[in-house]
């Protein structure tokens, strides 16, 4: 069933409107008899599946990516003088 109601009954009945609109009724909220916003049940998005394998092949990593740092370098991450 479709509600439309003004903007100050609105804000005065806020609670009941939510609760009609959990109920599944239609609520529309107008100003001067025009039609504005419709109040309805919010439905979160479910997130989309991730999928993987979008940049195979179009990154490249060094073969010694993770070797040691040079003494001096790690140094200076951790603060110490050379």
């Amino acid at each position: 069933m479709l509600k439309i109601i003004n903007i100050h009954e609105a804000k005065t009945h806020l609670s009941q409107l939510i609760n009609q609109a959990l109920a599944g009724e239609q609520i529309v909220i107008a100003k001067a008899g025009k039609p504005l916003v419709q109040l309805s049940l919010y439905q979160s998005e479910k997130p989309k599946k991730r999928k993987g394998g979008q940049l195979q092949g179009l990154i490249h990593i060094h073969i010694d990516f993770d070797a040691p740092l040079p003494d001096n370098i790690l140094k200076s991450f951790l603060g110490e003088s050379e």
